[in-house]
């Protein structure tokens, strides 16, 4: 995340309240769009209304969240990163695939999810905004993009409960890692 101001060698940098909140309401998104990925998939194909409807929200929320993320991706390229010079060089390094990676997931997700939907015969709606069609019916494209996105979830799941464990481990020690993730303003852990 970007932090504001000196470099966080000895004294700890805090994130700015725009990217903590940025962050957290990603989180909170992305929680939503799992919940709601896995439940609709039961929803039963007739009448279409429904199942569609739900898709079509699911395809919205991602796409809004693909937003966000570009958002705090072009945030991190502007803003320079301080290092924790306290932490190992492995943890520093692993730090950094991880973020990667979870930001590799959070653009994959969505790209994959429109482009299968881009290969069916029903229509996309983002918040009740019909897209154009680009594909005709394609079913072999729309399966390989169905299932990479599968692929790509469970994957993205096991690099969140990483990223989970890590930020707890680092709250236990009480480290300067948990110190800069601490909202500007009030008490840090």
């Amino acid at each position: 995340m970007a932090l504001s101001g000196k470099q966080a060698n000895s004294t700890v940098t805090a994130y700015t309240r725009l990217v903590v909140a940025l962050h957290w309401w990603i989180a909170l998104l992305l929680a939503a769009e799992f919940a709601i990925g896995w439940w609709m998939l039961g929803i039963a194909k007739t009448p279409i209304g429904m199942r569609a409807g739900w898709y079509n929200f699911h395809k919205s929320v991602g796409l809004l969240i693909l937003a966000a993320v570009l958002v705090r991706m072009a945030w991190r390229v502007a803003h320079e990163q301080a290092e924790l010079e306290a932490l190992p060089a492995w943890q520093r390094a692993a730090a950094q695939v991880m973020h990667g990676m979870l930001y590799a997931c959070m653009v994959a997700m969505p790209a994959t999810g429109l482009a299968g939907s881009m290969f069916t015969r029903y229509p996309i709606r983002i918040f009740g905004i019909a897209l154009p069609v680009w594909q005709r019916e394609w079913p072999a494209a729309k399966q390989l993009m169905s299932d990479v996105h599968d692929a790509v979830a469970w994957l993205f799941l096991a690099l969140i409960a990483l990223h989970v464990a890590a930020a707890l481990w680092h709250w236990w020690k009480r480290d300067a890692v948990a110190a800069r993730m601490s909202m500007p303003g009030l008490p840090s852990t």
